[in-house]
C-alpha cells in the first residue's frame, strides 16, 4: 500500500528579539546581550547577506568575562560590558578587578578594551577564539548553515575562503600568537594599576581591510523634533537613524537608494514596504521618495499583457482569514499616489515629468485589474480586501490630480469611477448593525462579507493630499467615518500600545498573530494621521500616547509588530520573536504620527503650505526643524494650546491656515 509523503515542515525563524542589531546596509551584525558570538544560531557579521564572522569568543585572563550589559549605542553600533575576577588582589572578595567593553559596528570592526582595576601591575593573557561558515543569511535562517571552515593565518589575523567567498579577520596591534587550526588569536596585555588596553578586530571581505561599498550616507540626518514631552525627540531621532540604517544602493543604478524593508529577514528591496516608508518621509524630503519610485520604475512590467504596467512583488501572508496578498498589487496602487504627494512637498518638475509615464502605466493596470463590480481583486480571481480598495481610491484621486496638473488626460474619468467606488464600496462593503456597523475585512468571490474588525481598516481614513492643501474625499461618509472612529478608539481594537491587527473579539484573535491580533507599528501610525486629518482628535491621541509608550519600552526602536494584551497598570509590549527590528514601515511610523501633530499640508507647485495642528497638543509643545519642503529647510512649532506657528520655510512659499 502507497503511503503519500509526509507535508514539508515549515521553517520556523530563529527568535531574535532579544538580540542587539546593528545595522549601516549592505552591512549588519546580530549579538546576543551578552555579547560573545558562540557560532550559535544566527549570531554574526554580515555584509551583503552573507555572514563573515560567526564565533567571536572572548577570554581574559583564562576565564570567560561576565556579561554585565548590552546595550545599542546608535543605529550602526552597539556596547558590550562584562567583568572578570582574576583573584590578584589579596580579600578582594566577590570584586571583579578587570573590566571589558567591546563596542561593535555593523561594518564588522569591534574595539575590545581591557582595563585594570588592580593596585598593582598584571601581565594578562587575552584570547580571542574567531569562526565562520561563510553561510548565507537565508540558510542560516533556515538551520542549513554548513560547519565552521578552517582558517589560515594571514597577516596580522585569520582568513577562510569557500568557492569565491572570503573573510579576513585583522587584529590591531597583531596577536603574539595565532594557530589557525583552533582559529585562535592569543595577546600578553602588560597593565599598570587603572591602565587600559585596547585591540581592535576588524572583518571585511577582503584581504585588504577597507569601507564597505554600497553604503549610503543619511540624506535625512538632519531632521530633528523636541516637545515637552522628551521622549519625542528621543523617538523621533532614534526613526531617522534607522532610517538611515536601512538605506541600500540600486545595484542597477547606484545612485538611486531606498529603503530595505526590515533586518534581519529582509535586507532588500521590497515594493510595497519601500514606498510606504518613503511615503511617510516625505517630511524629511523628497529624494527618497524620487529614488524609491525610479527602482521601482524600472522594475514595472513591460508589453501589453494582463500585467502590463504591474510593479513586481511576492506574496505576503494575510493570516488564517484571507489568502497570501500581492505586494505587487499594493506598490503599483501606491507609486501613482506617492508621486502625486512628493509633487506636492516639493519634488522637482522634472523629476516629476520622468515619472509620470511609470505613474500612467499602473494606473491603466488598475483600469485593467478591475472586476466588473468595480472592486479591485488580489488577485483575481480572489477577495476583495478592504485596504486594496482604500488603495485603489487613493490611487484614482490622487492619480487624477497628478494628470491634471501636469496637462495629460484622464482626469475625470478617474474622478468618476472614485466617486462609483465610493457609492459602491458604501454599499457592498458597510455591515449595518445595531451598534451602528462596521467595514468588512473583505468580500468573498461570491459577494459574501468577512465581518471582521482589522487594523487594515485604518486605510479608510487615509485619503491623501491634494492640491490646495486639501483632503482627498474618502471611501466612507461622514457617519460611517465617525463609527470606524469610535471602533478603532475602543479597547477591542486600541490596546493602550497601539491598533491592534484584529479586533480582540473576534474569532481566532491572537496577540501575536501578525495579521490577527498583533499591533503593526505601520498601522498604528496610519490609524493616528487618517484619524487627525478627519478630524477625531480623541481617537488619534489615544492611539499615539500608546504607540510613544511602546517606542519607549523598544528603546525607541519599534518592531514591526508586537503582542499587546489589554494594557494594564505596570504592562508592558510584548516582542514578537520573528519580527524586524528595525523595519523600514516601523521607523517611518515614528515620522509619520509625530508629524501628523503638526497637520502640515503643503502645495509647493502653488507656493503654499498650510498647518493645521491636532487640537489639544496631546503631547504638550513640539517643535520640528530641518524638514523639507520645496526642497528647503522647514521648521514649524506647535504650542501647548494646538497652534502652529512656522519658524522657517523657503521664501517663494505662503502660509496658509
Amino acid at each position: 500500500m502507497a503511503h503519500s509523503a509526509p507535508p514539508a515542515r515549515r521553517t520556523e525563524l530563529p527568535p531574535v528579539h532579544g538580540a542587539v542589531i546593528c545595522v549601516a546596509a549592505p552591512c549588519l551584525v546580530i549579538s546576543p546581550e551578552h555579547g560573545q558570538l558562540t557560532g550559535r544560531g544566527i549570531d554574526g557579521i554580515y555584509r551583503s547577506g552573507r555572514r563573515l564572522l560567526s564565533r567571536c569568543v572572548l577570554r581574559v585572563g583564562g576565564r570567560d568575562p561576565v556579561a554585565v550589559q548590552g546595550r545599542s549605542l546608535g543605529s550602526d553600533r552597539a556596547s558590550f560590558t562584562a567583568t572578570v575576577r582574576t583573584g590578584a588582589e589579596a580579600g578582594a572578595g566577590p570584586d571583579p578587578d578587570i573590566g571589558v567593553e567591546r563596542v561593535r559596528h555593523a561594518d564588522g570592526t569591534e574595539r575590545i578594551t581591557v582595563r585594570s582595576y588592580t593596585a598593582r601591575p598584571l601581565r594578562l593573557p587575552v584570547e580571542l577564539l574567531l569562526g565562520t561558515d561563510l553561510a548565507e543569511l537565508a540558510a542560516v535562517a533556515a538551520g542549513r548553515a554548513g560547519p565552521e571552515l578552517p582558517a589560515v593565518v594571514h597577516a596580522a589575523g585569520l582568513r577562510w575562503s569557500s568557492g569565491e567567498a572570503q573573510a579576513v579577520t585583522a587584529a590591531d596591534p597583531a596577536p603574539d600568537d595565532a594557530l589557525a587550526s583552533a582559529g585562535l588569536l592569543r595577546w600578553r596585555l602588560d597593565l599598570g594599576p587603572g591602565e587600559s588596553r585596547t585591540i581592535e578586530l576588524r572583518t571585511t571581505q577582503d584581504r585588504v581591510s577597507r569601507a564597505p561599498a554600497g553604503q549610503v550616507a543619511n540624506p535625512l540626518a538632519a531632521a530633528r523634533a523636541e516637545g515637552d514631552d522628551p521622549r519625542v525627540g528621543a523617538w523621533f531621532r532614534r526613526s531617522v537613524e534607522d532610517l538611515g540604517a536601512l538605506l541600500m544602493r540600486d545595484p542597477q543604478e547606484p545612485g538611486d537608494a531606498f529603503l530595505a524593508a526590515g533586518v534581519p529577514w529582509r535586507l532588500g528591496l521590497a515594493p510595497a514596504e519601500s514606498l510606504w516608508a518613503a511615503r511617510m518621509a516625505l517630511p524629511l524630503g523628497t529624494g527618497l521618495a524620487a529614488a524609491t519610485l525610479r527602482t521601482l520604475a524600472r522594475t514595472q512590467t513591460g508589453g501589453r499583457g494582463p500585467d502590463a504596467g504591474k510593479i513586481p512583488g511576492p506574496l505576503r501572508g494575510a493570516g488564517p482569514q484571507l489568502p497570501p496578498g500581492c505586494t505587487g498589487t499594493e506598490a503599483t496602487l501606491a507609486f501613482p499616489a506617492v508621486l502625486a504627494e512628493a509633487r506636492r512637498w516639493g519634488m522637482p518638475e522634472e523629476e516629476v515629468a520622468r515619472l509620470l509615464p511609470a505613474a500612467e502605466r499602473c494606473l491603466d493596470w488598475m483600469r485593467a485589474a478591475l472586476g466588473a463590480d468595480g472592486f479591485l481583486a488580489d488577485p483575481d480571481p480572489g477577495p476583495r480586501r478592504c485596504e486594496t480598495q482604500a488603495h485603489a481610491h487613493r490611487a484614482a484621486l490622487l492619480g487624477a490630480d497628478l494628470l491634471a496638473a501636469c496637462g495629460r488626460p484622464g482626469a475625470d474619468e478617474w474622478r468618476e469611477w472614485a466617486a462609483a467606488l465610493r457609492k459602491g464600496f458604501r454599499d457592498g462593503f458597510w455591515i449595518d448593525g445595531p451598534d451602528g456597523g462596521r467595514p468588512a475585512a473583505a468580500l468573498h468571490p461570491d459577494g459574501r462579507p468577512l465581518p471582521r474588525l482589522t487594523g487594515a481598516a485604518a486605510h479608510l481614513l487615509d485619503t491623501g493630499l491634494l492640491g490646495g492643501g486639501l483632503l482627498a474625499p474618502g471611501l466612507l461618509d461622514r457617519v460611517r467615518s465617525e463609527q470606524l472612529a469610535r471602533l478603532l478608539g475602543a479597547p477591542a481594537m486600541d490596546s493602550g500600545w497601539g491598533l491592534r491587527s484584529m479586533a480582540s473579539r473576534e474569532p481566532g484573535h491572537n496577540p501575536f498573530g501578525h495579521r490577527s491580533g498583533a499591533v503593526r507599528a505601520y498601522e498604528s501610525a496610519v490609524a493616528v494621521a487618517g484619524l487627525a486629518q478627519a478630524g477625531f482628535e480623541k481617537e488619534a491621541a489615544g492611539v499615539l500616547r500608546g504607540l510613544l509608550d511602546a517606542a519607549e519600552s523598544f528603546g525607541y526602536r519599534l518592531p514591526e509588530m508586537y503582542a499587546a494584551e489589554q494594557r494594564t497598570a505596570g504592562s508592558a509590549p510584548l516582542p514578537h520573536p520573528a519580527a524586524c527590528r528595525p523595519a523600514a514601515v516601523a521607523a517611518a511610523a515614528g515620522v509619520h504620527a509625530l508629524t501628523a501633530l503638526a497637520g502640515l499640508r503643503p502645495d509647493a507647485p502653488a507656493g503654499t503650505v498650510a498647518v493645521v495642528p491636532l487640537p489639544g497638543a496631546p503631547l504638550g509643545a513640539l517643535r520640528f526643524c530641518d524638514l523639507r519642503v520645496s526642497g528647503e529647510p522647514f521648521a514649524v512649532r506647535v504650542s501647548r494650546l494646538g497652534l502652529g506657528m512656522v519658524e522657517e520655510a523657503a521664501d517663494a512659499l505662503q502660509l496658509g491656515g
